[in-house]
């Protein structure tokens, strides 16, 4: 008697799911072994690479290079402008120092000029004062002078009329106005030698 062969809901046979497993049995079990479908994966992978390779050559790599190529042109044009922008702030700051050592070197002339006009005017109203400081002492001098010598006359005149009232009371003689004048004059000398040693 043969055997019924079994068929699932839809009425289709089994067989043929069989015969594959069988099949796969016989080649290993795995599908990428298998040299009968080895020509159509090997085309199919040459057509994938191809068009990889086309978007990649025609699409990603130059858009790739063309923001590449924009960034190195912008880093580029940045560092050439800092470095001008250097350059202007060196030269700047070079300016800027010769104007400090020209107002440094101008403050320092106008501070010796200051100093030696101010002692020039000082030199001058110091003599000036001196000059009339002396004129003054001169001054003061010739009038203690004229003034020691009228006191000197009266002095002597003094001096006379004193010796001939003391010789007066002394002796009760009075003495002549010549012999009280002579006697102050002695006496007046021996002071001045007396001074004088």
């Amino acid at each position: 008697m043969v055997a019924p062969v079994p068929t699932d809901i839809h009425g289709e046979t089994h067989a043929t799911t069989e015969a594959a497993g069988h099949g796969e049995a016989a080649s290993g079990g795995l599908p990428q072994f298998d040299t009968t479908v080895w020509a159509g994966q090997i085309v199919y992978l040459l057509v994938l690479f191809f068009v990889l390779y086309l978007l990649i050559a025609k699409v990603f790599a130059p858009r790739i290079r063309r923001v590449m190529d924009e960034r190195e042109t912008s880093i580029s044009s940045a560092v050439a402008t800092a470095r001008l922008v250097q350059a202007e702030a060196a030269e700047q700051a070079a300016a800027a120092k010769a104007e400090v050592d020209k107002a440094r070197a101008d403050a320092r002339a106008a501070s010796v000029a200051a100093k030696a006009r101010i002692t020039d005017e000082t030199a001058r109203r110091s003599a000036e004062e001196e000059a009339s400081v002396n004129a003054r002492i001169s001054e003061a001098e010739a009038a203690i002078a004229k003034t020691r010598d009228a006191a000197m006359v009266n002095v002597s005149s003094i001096g006379s009329d004193t010796v001939r009232a003391i010789v007066e009371r002394l002796t009760g003689v009075a003495p002549t106005q010549a012999e009280a004048d002579s006697a102050v004059a002695a006496v007046a000398t021996n002071a001045r030698t007396a001074g004088a040693a």
